[in-house]
């Protein structure tokens, strides 16, 4: 072999090596492990939902193995700006002051809000019917921060929990009178407890999205081709049904793209249009 040839062959065997290395490295994500149906425990170990099956899909889809480790919803944003994870898997609210912070996806799923309590509870069918009242949020979520936008309209008082689902039980155990949360993980807490039932739904306009840190628009630009590329082939309408056993409407974001990358009108939507690369 001439010295020529070695010169050319070294760095692609180099270059190959990198790109094969990195192909390896696990893609690091956070959940709410106490949040059914989106991530919740598997009895045999591990974790189980729609959020777990997405995010093990989009690793699948680019190469990479995953990583998934559970925390409080409020403890993830600053884990994935100080590092820890490369992308959060646990649904976020999208919001301007949100987009300040993390870098967003487009969204994957519209995330309307609605209202627990007790069967009992009669008297609570609309947010007015709040005033005076306690109403239970996740701590740190879309929700909550719905909550404190809207208290001094609705003069309700707001009870913080580490958990939806101690959030829950705070409305089951009498210490609130309603949670406030997303449709999908209330649909399943009443599944689950025949003594709740839903009350006021929220129609929010909002969607839940994958967080990236702001320097990371390479990432966030990746997943979100994948995103594209699931709602194009109808595998991320497949994954909803599945999993909340309906079927998404034609024009949620579960179905629809933006032409570019992120949400647009936030912070760091990228409006070049995407030609979509779907392998």
């Amino acid at each position: 072999m001439s010295r020529l040839t070695r010169f050319f062959v070294a760095p692609i065997t180099l270059a190959c090596l990198i790109g094969s290395a990195m192909a390896q490295t696990p893609l690091r994500t956070g959940i709410d492990p106490n949040f059914p149906p989106h991530a919740f425990p598997k009895l045999s170990g591990g974790y189980q939902g729609f959020n777990v099956e997405l995010g093990e899909e989009i690793a699948r889809r680019l190469g990479r193995p995953l990583e998934i480790e559970g925390a409080q919803y409020s403890a993830l944003i600053p884990a994935l700006n100080a590092g820890k994870f490369d992308f959060l898997m646990a649904p976020t609210t999208v919001s301007a002051e949100r987009a300040k912070t993390v870098l967003l996806t487009e969204g994957y799923m519209n995330n309307n809000f609605t209202i627990v309590v007790k069967k009992s509870r009669n008297d609570l069918n609309s947010l007015e019917d709040f005033r005076g009242k306690t109403l239970a949020v996740n701590k740190g979520s879309g929700p909550e921060e719905w909550a404190r936008a809207h208290q001094e309209q609705y003069g309700y008082e707001i009870a913080v929990y580490g958990t939806n689902a101690d959030a829950v039980q705070a409305v089951i155990s009498g210490r609130a009178d309603g949670n406030l949360a997303g449709l999908t993980p209330s649909a399943w807490a009443i599944k689950s407890n025949g003594s709740i039932k839903s009350t006021a739904v929220i129609e929010t306009g909002s969607v839940w999205s994958i967080p990236f840190r702001l320097d990371d628009k390479a990432g966030r630009d990746q997943v979100s081709m994948v995103l594209k590329c699931m709602k194009k082939d109808g595998s991320l309408a497949a994954l909803y049904t599945k999993w909340f056993n309906s079927e998404p409407l034609p024009n949620s974001a579960t179905m629809v793209s933006p032409p570019g990358h992120g949400v647009e009108g936030l912070n760091g939507y990228d409006a070049t249009p995407v030609e979509l690369n779907c392998n």
